[in-house]
């Protein structure tokens, strides 16, 4: 299976972590758009848009306080592109009933002709939670019916599901996504999220890891047997979409990120939600083409 690779679209989310250049600060739209039709010219596998609404100034500067919408934003790149998957990453479940989130999505996945990646979460940030009016304890059990019900109801006209959570039936969703089964691609940063991607996902995509954290975890008997379980049980591997620390530099340091990416291969991921080392847009494609170079020289 070739690598998949995908970008956390700068700009959209300013994340004071990496250190984000002066010029996504300031950038227009336009830049936005060039750099997702270049990782698309490069044959990348996804661009993403994450989900907050309301960031406690406290929490700032560790979260950041810019979030676009990643449903309206996904809606625009889509008209922009034609080919690269559209991933959220994170949706907030617990913020959404599963059917809006079908209705969302599924509308997206339309005008797209099947390009949605439904990458969700169950989200952290209770202050956020109590400001928007929703539940912060309980939030794991629900997210799980939630999956439960978003693949019950997808590309569906009257879905119809009964959950531990979630109970529709006799109402039309229209449209829903195409008739497929939708990619769902669950984010996290604890045990817990990997537990709900073996169990109800397609991908697991974990985000504040450092290398040495992600191998104690996945190199465990215990993990290495679930994921073989699962992947007997579904036909099919679980995907590990893992997202390399710090930013990295292609360009400039091929060797050091071919021997860096080849340490998360080895623990067993199957694509990459990259972030690059860049200081303006253009710096940003050289990067992209770079990365697909030493990928390709590397033979992953």
């Amino acid at each position: 299976m070739a690598l998949a690779l995908g970008i956390v679209t700068p700009v959209l989310h300013m994340n004071p972590r990496f250190d984000p250049p002066e010029w996504e600060v300031t950038a227009g739209v336009d830049d936005v758009v060039w750099v997702v039709q270049e990782a698309e010219k490069f044959g990348y596998d996804w661009v993403a848009c994450s989900e907050h609404i309301a960031i406690p100034s406290a929490a700032s500067t560790v979260r950041g306080g810019r979030y676009f919408d990643p449903f309206s934003t996904l809606g625009f790149l889509a008209a922009k592109t034609s080919r690269v998957g559209l991933l959220t990453h994170m949706a907030v479940l617990p913020y959404h009933h599963p059917l809006e989130l079908v209705k969302r999505l599924g509308t997206l996945d339309v005008l797209s002709r099947g390009r949605v990646i439904a990458g969700i979460g169950v989200g952290s940030l209770k202050p956020e939670f109590e400001l928007l009016g929703h539940e912060f304890d309980g939030r794991g059990e629900r997210s799980d019916d939630a999956i439960r019900a978003i693949r019950a109801a997808w590309g569906r006209r009257v879905p119809e599901y009964h959950g531990t959570h979630y109970d529709f039936e006799g109402f039309i969703v229209e449209p829903s996504g195409l008739p497929r089964e939708v990619e769902v691609w669950v984010g996290g940063r604890t045990r817990r999220s990997l537990r709900r991607a073996l169990e109800l996902g397609d991908a697991w995509m974990p985000f504040g890891f450092k290398i040495d954290e992600l191998t104690e975890l996945l190199t465990a008997a215990t993990v290495r047997d679930d994921l073989a379980r699962r992947a007997e049980v579904h036909g099919r591997p679980l995907k590990l979409i893992l997202a390399p620390e710090p930013p990295i530099d292609p360009l400039g340091q091929p060797d050091r990120t071919a021997e860096f990416l080849a340490s998360y291969v080895a623990i067993g991921a199957t694509g990459f939600s990259v972030r690059f080392d860049h200081a303006s847009p253009a710096h940003f494609c050289e990067q992209m083409a770079a990365l697909k170079s030493v990928v390709g020289a590397a033979g992953f």
